[in-house]
């Protein structure tokens, strides 16, 4: 039988001062780890876990692979570059979800505008990420003429004024017009595998692009997810094949953002794992992105709370993600997730203020 394994750091302290040797940190950011939860995956399905401290993880490096997981898990990402806008990647930085639909989940129908934009990078988003297209549960596929008219307008107010605009589509035309019109970033929420072309325009425009988990369509993804293994498992290995696909097709590996998909083809117990594990992503190299604003999973845990009471479930979950390292964190709310950052990230510069 043959095995693999995935370091899932975990025993988080506030700071590394009179630690040597005992803790590392996380992906460049201001999280550091004590210990490594080792789960082997057999491809019998079956998984089972080792608790290993920082100090003796060299010693349970078994194979290339493993080494090369710890490397990445403790080496910092280098920043985004969006245009001439530089986004750092050693704090959390928050990403404005701007749905330019009539049909999104969480906005009541409002489809948003240029001040809408602007307002989202004035209260401190870092990126400004545009959709034309809605892919809840069970949305239906929106003609590419229909969506490029959509988000077009909005792409070009919004990189005139000096934003960082990425494009949330996943079909080339829509990115090749918005990549045109002043987008620098593109969100894929079938990772490069709805449109064919969709890894050649990304290769040959240089610019960053999310790979995101999914499981079926958005008409049919929440009907009966399943993941046998373990969604962390099944996550991680599905993420780790399509980055070595984009890079096969020619996109820079240093360009590649990772997201798990909350809420896409996942029921509220396999959401839930996710968020609990999300440590163990940052093992394939990339900056990680997540996405839990709004999402069911919140309502499901409080009472069926509608999208639009679901504040407070999203500030847990964007801090969840913050103490786990998450470079982004993908948000309809932006300056109530902003501020909750802002006191995270003081909490932590105090913690890692050496005492005199």
């Amino acid at each position: 039988m043959t095995f693999r394994t995935i370091l899932r750091p975990t025993g988080f302290v506030d700071a590394p001062f009179g630690y040597d040797g005992q803790v590392a940190r996380l992906a460049g950011t201001m999280c550091w780890f004590s210990a490594v939860e080792l789960l082997k995956v057999g491809d019998d399905g079956r998984v089972t876990s080792d608790l290993v401290p920082v100090e003796r993880i060299e010693e349970r490096l078994d194979d290339d692979a493993m080494a090369a997981a710890w490397k990445a898990l403790t080496g910092p990402r280098a920043p985004l570059q969006l245009g001439e806008r530089t986004i750092r990647l050693d704090q959390p930085q928050v990403m404005a979800i701007l749905n330019a639909t009539p049909d999104s989940f969480s906005d009541g129908g409002h489809a948003a505008t240029a001040d809408d934009g602007f307002a989202a990078a004035q209260a401190g988003a870092a990126i400004l990420d545009v959709g034309g297209e809605s892919t809840r549960p069970g949305a239906r596929a929106v003609w590419e003429g229909d969506e490029v008219e959509r988000v077009l307008p909005l792409v070009q107010q919004l990189a005139a004024g000096g934003a960082a605009v990425s494009i949330d589509t996943r079909k080339a035309s829509v990115m090749e017009a918005a990549l045109g019109a002043g987008a620098a970033m593109v969100n894929d929420v079938s990772a490069l595998g709805w449109d064919e072309r969709s890894a050649e325009v990304i290769a040959k425009a240089g610019v960053p692009v999310v790979l995101m988990h999914h499981q079926g369509a958005p008409e049919t993804m929440q009907e009966a997810p399943s993941y046998p293994r373990g969604s962390l498992v099944e996550v991680y290995f599905w993420l780790e094949d399509r980055i070595a696909r984009a890079v096969d097709a020619g996109i820079s590996r240093d360009r590649i953002i990772v997201d798990p998909g909350i809420g896409f083809g996942k029921n509220v117990a396999h959401n839930l794992e996710l968020m609990n594990g999300l440590a163990a992503f940052h093992a394939l190299g990339c900056p990680l992105l997540v996405g839990a604003s709004r999402k069911r999973t919140i309502g499901a845990l409080h009472n069926e709370a509608p999208a639009d009471r679901r504040l407070g479930g999203s500030i847990a979950l964007a801090i969840k993600a913050a103490e786990q390292g998450a470079h982004l964190v993908r948000v309809h709310d932006v300056f109530e997730t902003v501020q909750a950052m802002r006191v995270w990230r003081g909490l932590r510069d105090q913690a890692l203020t050496p005492r005199l």
